[in-house]
């Protein structure tokens, strides 16, 4: 085996093998508004689910390269306390990767990439109607480690599309959810039609 010392390895070689080996990580397309209301999308693969009790995701958004200065999403949530983040399935990944771009401060990436906003109803960043799911959420604190930002955040709201989930069961239907991907590299992406059951030895 290839030994590998992160201690001493520079950045963008850590970042190369972490981020193609540790796959494939779900995306959050994470919606925010800064304190005068402009709306931010990005999406995030450093990203998800990290207890039910209470229900909490986690985030991680690097600081600017070029600056140190935190990216506007997480500028706009320590600002705001609040945030949308989406689930990103393959009819919506290449608008998802529309708001990747590098815009100027203040530009909605949601009408750039051409999404729908819905309102929300615990907190005010919008929501993105074309992704099937939608978890509203509010700040539990950032914690800050070198240029990484753990956006740590409790889940207040999640909606659904209606054919994904049993509501009387609260049970994901097999064969309606197919989120997409991070995987090595630049630009590569997985599907997730290839599933298979495996159950937990008793």
């Amino acid at each position: 085996m290839h030994t590998f010392d992160l201690r001493t390895l520079d950045p963008l070689n850590v970042y190369k093998l972490l981020c193609g080996l540790v796959t494939p990580r779900p995306i959050a397309l994470v919606t925010s508004q800064d304190a005068d209301g402009r709306v931010n999308a990005a999406p995030f693969s450093y990203f998800n689910v990290f207890g039910s009790e209470p229900p909490v995701l986690v985030i991680s958004v690097g600081d600017r390269p070029d600056n140190g200065e935190p990216k506007d999403t997480a500028a706009n949530i320590a600002a705001t306390r609040e945030y949308v983040v989406h689930l990103v399935d393959e009819a919506i990944a290449e608008r998802m990767n529309q708001t990747s771009k590098n815009y100027p401060h203040g530009v909605n990436e949601m009408s750039e990439a051409g999404f729908t906003a819905l309102p929300s109803q615990a907190v005010r960043p919008p929501r993105i109607a074309e992704s099937p799911v939608h978890l509203e959420c509010e700040l539990e604190q950032i914690l800050r480690i070198g240029a990484n930002r753990l956006i740590i955040g409790r889940v207040l709201l999640l909606h659904v599309r209606e054919d994904i989930v049993d509501p009387a069961r609260h049970h994901v239907r097999d064969g309606t959810f197919f989120p997409i991907g991070r995987m090595h590299g630049l630009g590569w992406y997985t599907r997730t039609r290839d599933q298979f059951e495996l159950k937990r030895p008793k």
